[in-house]
């Protein structure tokens, strides 16, 4: 049997006492009540509720090494990035990768595999592959609905995967951004009942008062934390806090713990903050995660006080994890698996003709996913079209990597860089191979040097003779290294990219959304430029 000692947060109770709590076999099985004084805290663990472990390019045995440290015990994860990438095979490699260390995961049955027909994925998921994750008892719940046209319009597949969770009373998870009117209430009406992508306080506010719960998102390029917290005070309980997608460098600093602090500084109480930050998942999503409650999981932190939140330990199943910001889970490598079918590319590919016309820009908003567009007239030269650094207009293009065919070339300004290219496998959803940069000649080697690698993130420039990767041989996702390498190998490359101009809080992830056509209102897929806003593809010239 095994004890642990100090000031108890009852949070289900709204209370606070000293009390010892005992453990045996992984199970709360007394706590009681005492009388002695204790400096430090325990409460029940943190939880995101919403992200994509591939989006750390760590695998999930990794991603829990490093996040148990900041006092987070269990991920709700969808595993929409591999499942675009390698299909059910994805999806069991996460399960099983997930399992290998003590943690709480839970995936999902992710339903929009591929997102659109406007991309080209390397896989796709039948609702007979979702009946049997489901039947196979490996999921909680249906992955972000991102597909709300097809909810509105009935798409018999679509409706057909909703039904689904539905049969089995499982939460559906939402993807709106923007929905707003008789359109969000059809989508709501079907059963879907969280959204991660809220903007703005008046669009969450809309979604609350339809039945919705809100995640609040901090990541490393959608931060929603300021916009939406102070909706927190009265509708606590309908919100939880999620990163969505985290890179590792990131991920190294903080993770929910981060989000829990700043709500507390921010006048929302310790109780309620608390409630969003562990038991609201717990509840909604129906998790096997202890709550502090006698005959529960032993699953709790300890922590100095409830507003430094300084993580002392972290305790799953009764054993201790992390402890004094050092992890206690063992690296363990993990097996690779890929889908990389795309043969090196020429300069002549990213070439761009001169029409006499302006072209559509992507303009790139830092911190979000959506973007604006807008027009500009570049100069030929010899009849093409290039990169302006001067005027921040630089060439974007993305590479089919399942099949040969040629890239799409668009332009993309907010990036800032002065020369170089940089590229990455990570491009949300299908993770084609997409690229920035301020020469024809650069892009083309940074293009291939991802392709050598079969999947990276990497920056070139040819004048400084730079060429530097990170390798991600794990569906072009995610590194099999540990994740302190992971993370410093990261941080180089966004700092070379910064040194060179960009002002970006982080270039790389921005750049991985760009070919995110779900999100508004201008993007680029390995079929060409895609109008969000109309969904549908369109020219790159103006007129």
């Amino acid at each position: 049997m095994k004890k642990f000692s100090a000031n108890i947060v009852d949070v289900l109770n709204e209370s606070v006492f000293p009390g010892t709590i005992f453990v045996e076999n992984g199970k709360i099985i007394d706590i009681i009540h005492e009388y002695t004084d204790y400096d430090s805290f325990i409460l029940p663990g943190f939880v995101d509720s919403h992200i994509h472990i591939e989006s750390s390019m760590l695998t999930p045995s990794e991603f829990a090494r490093i996040s148990v440290v900041h006092g987070t015990v269990g991920c709700v994860a969808d595993a929409h990035e591999i499942a675009n990438v390698t299909g059910m095979d994805g999806i069991k490699f996460m399960i099983e990768d997930g399992r290998s260390v003590n943690y709480r995961y839970y995936f999902s049955a992710p339903p929009c595999v591929p997102a659109t027909n406007m991309e080209t994925s390397g896989a796709s998921i039948t609702p007979d592959d979702i009946r049997q994750l489901i039947l196979e008892g490996n999921i909680k719940h249906l992955g972000e609905m991102m597909n709300f046209p097809g909810v509105i319009k009935r798409d018999p597949e679509v409706i057909t995967k909703i039904n689904l969770a539905k049969e089995f009373n499982l939460p559906i998870d939402g993807h709106a951004p923007g929905l707003t009117g008789k359109d969000l209430e059809t989508y709501i009406s079907n059963g879907i009942n969280t959204d991660h992508e809220s903007l703005t306080k008046e669009e969450a506010v809309e979604k609350l008062k339809l039945g919705m719960k809100i995640l609040i998102r901090e990541g490393s390029t959608a931060k929603n934390f300021d916009e939406l917290i102070g909706l927190a005070d009265t509708n606590f309980n309908k919100m939880m806090f999620c990163s969505d997608d985290k890179h590792p460098n990131d991920l190294i600093k903080s993770h929910i713990n981060d989000l829990v602090k700043r709500s507390i500084s921010r006048g929302i109480s310790a109780m309620k903050t608390l409630k969003m930050a562990c038991v609201n998942p717990v509840k909604h999503y129906k998790l096997d995660i202890g709550l502090l409650q006698k005959g529960d999981n032993a699953d709790f932190i300890e922590v100095n006080n409830l507003n430094s939140l300084e993580i002392l330990r972290t305790v799953i199943s009764g054993e201790t994890v992390a402890e004094h910001g050092k992890t206690k889970l063992k690296y363990i490598p993990s097996r690779l698996i890929n889908n990389f079918n795309t043969s090196q590319k020429d300069i002549k590919d990213f070439k761009v003709i001169d029409k006499g016309k302006s072209v559509k820009v992507i303009n790139v908003i830092d911190d979000q996913l959506v973007t604006h567009k807008t027009n500009f007239r570049l100069s030929p030269v010899d009849g093409f079209l290039f990169s302006d650094p001067n005027n921040d207009i630089l060439k974007i293009a993305v590479v089919n990597r399942y099949n040969d065919s040629p890239p799409a070339v668009s332009f993309v300004k907010g990036f800032g860089m002065k020369e170089g290219a940089i590229a990455s496998s990570v491009a949300h959803d299908s993770h084609n191979i997409i690229i920035v940069g301020a020469a024809d000649a650069e892009i083309c080697a940074a293009a291939n040097m991802i392709i050598e690698n079969k999947g990276g993130i990497c920056y070139v420039n040819s004048r400084k003779k730079i060429k530097e990767i990170l390798s991600l041989p794990i569906g072009g996702l995610m590194s099999n290294e540990p994740y302190s390498l992971v993370a410093d190998k990261y941080d180089d490359l966004d700092m070379l990219v910064k040194m060179n101009g960009s002002k970006l809080t982080a270039p790389f992830m921005t750049l991985s959304f760009m070919a995110l056509l779900v999100i508004p209102s201008l993007k680029l897929s390995d079929k060409g430029l895609f109008d969000g806003e109309k969904f549908e593809l369109t020219d790159i010239y103006t007129g």
